[in-house]
């Protein structure tokens, strides 16, 4: 998990890092449920350009955001498997026994795994170029307007912010846990599904052990601190949307009409 560098900011300057957290928040808002409404590979294809060109212009090295994609292949590869094998769409390309691949279904399979990995993709982007206070912060802010209805905005994007930042510690933690077990004669790698599962418990409630004493020791730190929620609370930095915002916005409209039309 560590090395997959999963919901990880990568600090580098480039024009998408100084983008105003709101404005990339309801970019990427934009992107995933357009993705959905995208229905053709042309479309995605367009959209993934976009993405490329998106990520250059991020300055981020291109293998390290691929690391980003890899949670995700077993996914990609089984959505893929299930179109190709049980898809009867399109005509016969290959026949086996009671297996069969026609055309339609590797269109199929191809469609959707390229969606996928867009999903992540773009999720991934947001991370990887946002600092986790500036992304509280601009949660804070989208969901401000629900504070008259009582809605804890800054709490909820608090806990947003802390849950993305603990992926990377939780995975180096597991990482950590199952070298030690290695290392002490546990197994992961042999036997059947269930023995593989049960030869994980060693791993899971540490793991988990270590996640309540970090969550607790997380809220004594903030509580020393004088932290009570965002009543009254100021910020060091405040948010400013200027025009390069807007562009980004506008530019991300018209990538998913093109990709919707296409």
């Amino acid at each position: 998990m560590t090395s997959r560098s999963l919901g990880q900011f990568y600090p580098v300057a480039s024009v998408v890092h100084e983008l105003d957290p709101r404005a990339k928040i309801a970019a990427t808002a934009m992107l995933v449920a357009g993705l959905f409404l995208v229905d053709s590979t042309r479309g995605l294809l367009f959209v993934a350009a976009a993405l490329v060109a998106l990520v250059a212009a991020s300055h981020i090295p291109a293998r390290t955001f691929l690391r980003l994609l890899r949670p995700v292949l077993f996914l990609v590869v089984l959505t893929v498997l299930f179109q190709v094998l049980f898809s009867r769409e399109g005509g016969m390309l290959f026949e086996w026994s009671i297996f069969e691949i026609h055309s339609g279904g590797l269109r199929l399979g191809f469609f959707l795994a390229l969606r996928i990995l867009l999903l992540v993709s773009v999720a991934g982007l947001l991370t990887a170029t946002t600092a986790p206070v500036a992304l509280a912060d601009g949660i804070e802010d989208l969901l401000s307007p629900l504070k008259w209805v009582r809605f804890p905005a800054h709490e909820v994007a608090m806990m947003m912010t802390i849950a993305l930042r603990f992926i990377p510690t939780l995975g180096e933690e597991a990482e950590k846990i199952t070298r030690a077990q290695a290392a002490r004669g546990a197994d992961f790698s042999e036997g059947g599904p269930l023995r593989r599962a049960r030869a994980l418990v060693p791993v899971l409630v540490p793991l988990t052990v270590g996640a309540f004493r970090r969550a607790d020791e997380l809220a004594e730190a903030m509580e020393s601190r004088g932290y009570r929620g965002g009543e009254g609370r100021t910020r060091y930095r405040e948010l400013r949307f200027r025009t390069r915002d807007a562009i980004a916005l506008g530019i991300t409209v018209l990538v998913l009409l093109v990709g919707v039309l296409l």
